[in-house]
């Protein structure tokens, strides 16, 4: 081995070792840049709907990238969102209050475990974690009723 690569080897070995010694939340944040190193958009397919999402960067939005492509079922809830139960929970790290809640919000609802794609006003509550917005806005969850859902990562 040359001394330049042992050089390197050294240098990969200590920023290694200093990324485990950041919070978690800072190091999943420094990962998900080093992975994607652009943004994260999600594509959506229900009935005749096909829209996509831009995710934000924490960790709930990189736990739902993780998991996909997913299958799902989508449908109503009350008069404002539509859900999707997921096949597991996602992280809550980093969760907290959020604010400028509007309409096209791509939530995930931690205490049933579902996605929430809101089509009308709403306001944060306890255990809602905000992920992205829908670049189309809500016009795509006005379609009523059960479907089939495809989410998958947009390359």
């Amino acid at each position: 081995m040359t001394r330049a690569a042992v050089w390197l080897s050294r240098r990969t070995l200590l920023a290694g070792a200093a990324s485990l010694a950041l919070p978690s939340s800072v190091r999943s944040q420094t990962d998900a840049t080093d992975r994607k190193g652009a943004t994260m958009r999600l594509r959506f397919i229900f009935g005749d709907q096909d829209f996509t999402a831009t995710l934000e960067d924490n960790p709930s939005a990189h736990d739902l990238v993780s998991i996909l492509p997913l299958d799902l079922t989508i449908d109503d809830y009350s008069t404002n969102e539509k859900i999707a139960y997921l096949p597991r929970k996602l992280t809550e790290e980093g969760s907290g209050r959020f604010g400028n809640e509007a309409t096209g919000d791509l939530c995930y609802y931690a205490p049933w475990g579902n996605l929430a794609m809101f089509h009308g006003p709403y306001r944060w509550s306890r255990g809602l974690i905000r992920l992205g917005r829908l670049a189309q806005g809500p016009a795509p969850l006005l379609t009523r009723g059960e479907h089939p859902l495809r989410v998958e990562m947009l390359s």
